[in-house]
C-alpha cells in the first residue's frame, strides 16, 4: 500500500495544509493551493497525468496518514472535516467509474 504522511501538528490552516500536501504528494509547481486543486490532483492517481508522485495500480490504495491528527483537529477542525469530505467524494468518483476506492484517511 502506498502511503503519504502529513504532520497534523504543523497544520494550523489552509496554507500549512497545502504546503504539507505539496511535499507529501509531489504535486506540481502549478498546484494552486486550493481544495479544488487538491481534489483534481488526487482524482487521477491511477492515470499517468503527473499530478502526483503516486501512480496507483488498479486495486492499490493510497493511505493518507495524518500524524498528530488531534493537533490538527484542535487548530483546523473545519479543514480536517473538509479533507474527510473530499476523500469520500474522490472515492465515490472512483466507484462511479467502476474502480475501487483509491484513498484511505488514517488519523493518528
Amino acid at each position: 500500500m502506498a502511503t503519504a504522511e502529513l504532520n497534523g501538528a504543523a497544520i494550523d490552516g489552509a496554507a500549512a495544509f497545502h504546503a504539507e500536501c505539496k511535499q507529501a504528494f509531489g504535486f506540481p509547481d502549478s498546484y494552486s493551493n486550493t481544495m479544488d486543486a487538491w481534489v483534481d490532483c488526487m482524482s487521477y492517481l491511477r492515470d499517468a497525468d503527473g499530478m502526483s508522485k503516486f501512480r496507483l495500480k488498479p486495486n492499490e490504495v493510497l493511505e493518507i496518514v495524518i500524524k498528530d491528527a488531534a493537533a490538527m483537529r484542535e487548530k483546523a477542525p473545519d479543514l480536517l472535516e473538509e479533507l474527510t469530505f473530499c476523500v469520500a467524494g474522490i472515492n465515490e468518483r472512483y466507484d462511479d467509474y467502476g474502480e475501487k476506492p483509491a484513498l484511505a484517511l488514517v488519523l493518528r
